[in-house]
C-alpha cells in the first residue's frame, strides 16, 4: 500500500532530506520527517511555505509532479502593490516568461488569510501597499508563481502553497505532517 504524507513546509526549509551545500548546514525535511523511503512529489522553494506531498510510490509521485497530468496547485500569495483587473486578466490568460508562455491560471484577489506568522516576517513598508491573491496553476516551472506575479508588475512577498489537487493544508501547522489515504 502506497504511503502519502502531507507536510506543511516552513519557510527556509529545503525540499529534500539532505543538504549537499558546503558550509553551514541548512534545515531539511529530515529535521521534521523520520519516515523511511518517502520522497517529495515535486518541490517547493526554500523561500516558499506550505503543502509538500511525499510518497513512496513512484507512479503516484509522477502523477502529482508531472505537468502533463495538470493537477491544480493553489497558492496564497502576498504581492507588493495592488493589481488592477487588467493585471489579473494577464495571469488568467497566461504570461510570457523567459521559458515560454504559462498556461492560463485561475486568480482572484482575497482578504489577507489567517496564517501562521512567518519567521522572519515579511518586510513591511508603509509607503508600498500590498495585497493577497489566490492563484491556481496546472504546471510547475521553477519559481513559476514568483515569476508570473513579477511579470505583471507585482513581486511576490510571501508564497504559501495551500493545496495540490484535493489535498490541502487545512488543520496542518507549519513543520507538522500527517498521512493521507491514497485514492
Amino acid at each position: 500500500m502506497a504511503r502519502l504524507i502531507l507536510f506543511n513546509k516552513p519557510y527556509d526549509v529545503l525540499s529534500q532530506f539532505t543538504d549537499s551545500s558546503i558550509g553551514a548546514a541548512r534545515t531539511t525535511l529530515s529535521d521534521f520527517i523520520a519516515v523511511p523511503d518517502v520522497y517529495p512529489a515535486g518541490r517547493l522553494d526554500r523561500d516558499s511555505e506550505g503543502l509538500l506531498l511525499l510518497t513512496d510510490d513512484g507512479r503516484l509521485q509522477a502523477r502529482i509532479a508531472d505537468p502533463r497530468f495538470k493537477l491544480p496547485k493553489t497558492y496564497l500569495v502576498q504581492i507588493e502593490g495592488e493589481p488592477d483587473s487588467a493585471s489579473l486578466d494577464r495571469l488568467r490568460q497566461g504570461v510570457m516568461l523567459k521559458d515560454g508562455i504559462t498556461r492560463p491560471a485561475e486568480v482572484e484577489r482575497i482578504d489577507p488569510p489567517e496564517l501562521w506568522p512567518r519567521d522572519p516576517p515579511v518586510r513591511f513598508r508603509k509607503s508600498v501597499p500590498d495585497c493577497w491573491i489566490r492563484l491556481t496553476i496546472r504546471e510547475g516551472r521553477n519559481r513559476q508563481v514568483r515569476r508570473m506575479t513579477a511579470a505583471v508588475g507585482f513581486p511576490t512577498l510571501r508564497l504559501v502553497r495551500w493545496s495540490i489537487g484535493a489535498w490541502t493544508l487545512d488543520g496542518l501547522a507549519p513543520g507538522t505532517w500527517r498521512e493521507a489515504p491514497v485514492g
